[in-house]
């Protein structure tokens, strides 16, 4: 297996390099001196560029090819397939793209920091509309090597196998059915009590830590941390999650902790003989968003986790009525129509997704164009959720996604949730002690069978095949519309 082993000796320095750029992009979110972009961005492109050259090298593909006539087991065999992926991928873009593209979502993203806070679309537009175009340039050499339409090949960067007709199958239903849902759920729901503040930085800080190590954060491996935008990164064995907080409330920034960590635990169970081959990456941004929302929503928003929180809380913060596990039950079920995705519940969110879904295709399609956003954005949002933001910042600036030239990667979000709930119905059926230890704060259950079942393949298979293998059943929206009816209309 001379030629396996020689690629998979190459695969695992290019793994290096890529946990080097996730420290340096969490390091740029957290602590980098604001002076220090210009040269960040430079020491991002550099890497870039060598993992480029090192993957498009000039014996890498004979080597693939070599390796194809060698005696593979499984997981190798597996390996050799996403090898030839990424390979095929990154051939299909010239180095200096590359190095383009790093260094406009690089500055364009400090840029959006800035303007968002402002309001002020007209300072990123340029900005904006350079990714943009390197985006669409990069789409079409991508889709050209790959067979695929623009677009898919977006979709399929960041989830491998995915295209525009499995999406939109699966949002059919979905915007068929939610917005007489939402109307349901609005007009039946009790009002519930707003926690009263202030929260102490500090205090929350702590809380999150311990719930954090409850649910199965090893911090001997990993770091909580203040960013503009919550997320989860570095590499595993090094997890690097941020949140933001605000003194004024705790619903948001607590939640948000909780689902950065499902994350974190998707990347710790990999199996650490295959952490720096291809094989043993995540299987694609949907099934990551998966493990992040079924934490967050069907485990932490349960009214069996909820009763465990509200002791918790009142430990924390003291006892007031807010904390109650009925009213907190309430609190993390509320639906209401608003223009911030982040702050959507779970059935208006698929549609704040469908709005960039749409958005985004017409932009690399060319159908729309960067200065057209703002309006396009209005105008969606008041078809989909009967809402118009107020402002650009809290309109179409709200996210980071596209100026960091993240086009294809909202459909992961719904994609993900509906996908919680068909492994979430699938682990219940399997471990039906599941919800009742979530009753004293035990996710031990939970966790061993997604490390079992989701967290141990790794990429090993595609990710239908990973669906099937975990549930029963190909992916559909059956146990997801289930789940919503259960928690909101029953």
């Amino acid at each position: 297996m001379d030629a396996y082993r020689t690629l998979e000796r190459r695969f695992e320095r290019l793994s290096g390099l890529s946990g080097a750029a996730a420290i340096l992009n969490w390091d740029q979110a957290v602590t980098m001196p604001r002076g220090a972009n210009a040269t960040r961005g430079d020491q991002l492109a550099t890497l870039s560029g060598l993992m480029h050259e090192m993957i498009t090298a000039s014996d890498t593909g004979a080597l693939i090819e070599a390796a194809r006539d060698e005696k593979l087991d499984g997981w190798q065999a597996a390996n050799l397939r996403e090898m030839t992926r990424a390979h095929d991928r990154a051939t299909a873009l010239p180095v200096d793209l590359v190095e383009a593209i790093t260094r406009a979502a690089n500055g364009c993203e400090m840029v959006w920091r800035d303007a968002r806070a402002a309001d002020d679309f007209a300072a990123l537009r340029p900005h904006l509309e350079e990714v943009v175009k390197l985006t669409r340039e990069s789409a079409a050499a991508s889709g050209a090597r790959l067979g695929l339409e623009p677009y898919d090949a977006l979709l399929d960067r960041f989830q491998p196998g995915l295209d525009r007709p499995t999406v939109d199958r699966l949002f059919a239903p979905l915007e068929a059915a939610l917005p007489a849902m939402v109307d349901d759920a609005s007009s039946r729901q009790r009002p519930a009590r707003v926690p009263e503040g202030p929260f102490p930085v500090e205090r929350q800080k702590g809380l999150a830590r311990a719930l954090m190590t409850r649910i199965g954060f090893d911090f001997d491996h990993g770091r909580l941390d203040e960013s503009t935008h919550p997320f989860c990164g570095g590499v595993p064995g090094d997890h690097r999650i941020t949140t933001r907080y605000d003194e004024r409330e705790i619903v948001s920034s607590l939640m948000g902790v909780l689902h950065e960590t499902g994350h974190a635990l998707y990347e710790a169970g990999l199996p650490e003989e295959w952490v720096r081959q291809p094989v043993g990456d995540a299987r694609g941004m949907a099934v990551h968003e998966s493990q992040s929302l079924l934490m967050e929503m069907q485990a932490c928003r349960s009214p069996e986790f909820l009763g465990f929180l509200a002791g918790e809380l009142a430990t924390t913060f003291g006892d007031q009525p807010a904390f109650e596990p009925d009213n907190l039950v309430r609190l993390y079920t509320t639906v209401k129509r608003g223009p911030i995705r982040v702050d959507a519940d779970e059935l208006t969110y698929p549609l704040h997704i469908v709005l960039r879904y749409r958005l985004e295709q017409a932009l690399i399609e060319g159908d729309l164009q960067v200065a057209e956003l703002p309006e396009a954005w209005r105008s969606g949002m008041r078809e989909l959720l009967g809402v118009t933001p107020a402002d650009d910042r809290t309109g179409v600036m709200q996210d980071i996604h596209w100026p960091i030239g993240a086009f294809g990667y909202f459909p992961n979000y719904t994609l993900g949730a509906v996908l919680a709930a068909q492994l979430h119905r699938a682990a219940i059926a399997a471990v039906p002690d599941i919800q009742s230890a979530l009753r004293e704060g035990d996710f031990a259950p939970l966790l061993g069978w997604l490390r079992r079942n989701v967290h141990a393949h790794a990429s090993r298979f595609e990710m239908p095949e990973l669906v099937e293998a975990a549930t029963g059943a190909p992916l559909g929206t059956d146990a997801f519309l289930a789940h919503l009816e259960r928690r909101y209309l029953a």
